[in-house]
């Protein structure tokens, strides 16, 4: 299957590392398939803590490959970055969605998920799905 028009994934967090690890791991997790094209969005340009609209749009840029972009984020002020860009309609790709989900366990439902082909609505489910993990 070709890669090209699959859902991107943007993970936006405060922190670069974490961003950047759950990204690895929800790709990692998704074994043999195509890639899927994933992008972490954490912290500040300078390296900080924080949230950066600079890097989310950048982030959802690169992961545009026409069939949506889904964009999971960890805490308060990177969702309120997320809906701020997504108000001005301007700045991030057309379908392009913030997605209510847990980070870790949305973002591993979400990639695996998009591996397979699926529309941007069926990996949005999945990765609101996993609300419902249980653990205990």
């Amino acid at each position: 299957m070709s890669d090209d028009r699959l859902v991107g994934i943007v993970l936006v967090s405060h922190s670069a590392a974490v961003a950047a690890a759950v990204a690895e791991l929800a790709q990692g997790l998704v074994g043999g398939g195509p890639d899927v094209p994933v992008a972490p969005a954490g912290g500040t340009e300078g390296g900080g803590l924080g949230t950066s609209s600079e890097l989310v749009v950048a982030a959802a840029a690169s992961v545009d490959r026409g069939a949506g972009v889904a964009v999971l984020t960890d805490l308060g002020s990177a969702v309120l970055t997320v809906k701020a860009l997504l108000a001005e309609g301007d700045e991030l790709p057309d379908d392009t969605r913030l997605v209510d989900a847990p980070f870790v366990e949305g973002a591993v439902a979400a990639v695996v998920t998009a591996a397979t082909g699926a529309d941007l609505d069926a990996v949005v489910a999945a990765a609101a799905e996993a609300y419902s993990y249980r653990k205990a």
